[in-house]
């Protein structure tokens, strides 16, 4: 079956702040430029870790204007990410991005309140249907109160054919199992620990929050899913989880938003310019803490890092 977006890896672009959370335009044009540069060519802003849920509208077109200089060419995928409590917030940006000459996006549910089934259907076909000209990658996560299924997927895909893609990044094998079964013509991007299940079942793409941190060992984790290298694919699928406890542990365990993690992966990862701070009212984490998360990657991955 052809999917209806190719299979590859994906990363998110996160957004310097100043003192004044004002973003800081150079730092986020470097690091831009430093993705593409990496070899990654679909990338994407304003999900959790890009803080999509706090930007205010003059912040958000900034970004998008920006993003869009950066992103041009053949071989550059971007996506702009829309996060709203109502389809007419989400259609608001999504036309503003639109305008700029963005034909690629990515949704969640609205999170006031869990969409029952017939609800959930009109939100997409309202929300999709109002751009036929772009494609949509649906971003599926617990913070919006209803997690999609295989079989909602299944759904969707039937009715809505500029839906071209997931990101599933928790459940493990049962849900890469599910969302693989039920609608394997949609692109299903799965995280460092369900893309090795999810790749058991068909052709599926890597979510990347560590390839600004370990291009070599992501790289390696995508190409044995794609080439169906089982033993390699497992063999680095429990070397991932592994660091995560040993580096993340301690981190994870303040359950602070994603953001505040994904900027301390992009400077660890050479960005060094990238602050820390996130939006109002989230808090990152302290230089401290960035010193502590920084010793144990140089100290036990540093092989890791090249």
């Amino acid at each position: 079956m052809n999917q209806r977006y190719p299979q590859t890896i994906l990363v998110s672009c996160e957004c310097p702040w100043d003192e004044n959370e004002q973003l800081i335009e150079d730092v986020f044009r470097k690091e831009v430029r430093e993705t593409l540069a990496g070899g990654y060519n679909h990338l994407y802003i304003f999900g959790t870790a890009g803080e999509g849920y706090a930007v205010d509208t003059p912040r958000f077109q900034q970004i998008v204007r920006i993003f869009h200089e950066e992103t041009r060419g053949p071989e550059v995928h971007p996506l702009v990410g829309v996060i709203g409590l109502s389809t007419a917030n989400i259609v608001e940006r999504l036309r503003f991005a639109h305008d700029v000459g963005f034909r690629a996006f990515q949704i969640s549910l609205p999170s006031w309140g869990p969409l029952k089934d017939n609800e959930m259907m009109r939100f997409f076909t309202d929300v999709c249907g109002a751009f036929p000209d772009s494609i949509f990658l649906h971003y599926n996560l617990p913070r919006a109160k209803r997690l999609l299924t295989g079989a909602d997927y299944r759904r969707l895909a039937d009715a809505v054919p500029n839906l071209v893609a997931t990101k599933n990044t928790g459940g493990g094998n049962a849900r890469a199992s599910d969302l693989m079964r039920h609608a394997p013509e949609i692109q299903h991007f799965f995280s460092e620990d369900n893309f090795p299940h999810g790749s058991q079942f068909g052709p599926c793409s890597l979510l990347s929050s560590l390839g600004a941190l370990f291009p070599a060992k992501t790289r390696a984790l995508f190409k044995a899913g794609v080439e169906q290298d089982i033993a390699t694919l497992f063999e680095l699928h429990h070397a991932f989880h592994a660091m995560h406890v040993e580096v993340f542990g301690s981190f994870l365990a303040e359950e602070r938003i994603d953001g505040a993690y994904d900027k301390m992966i992009k400077r660890a990862g050479g960005m060094r310019e990238m602050p820390l701070r996130l939006l109002s009212p989230y808090e990152g984490f302290s230089e401290a803490r960035y010193a502590e998360f920084e010793r144990v990657i140089r100290e036990k991955y540093a092989d890791w890092l090249a």
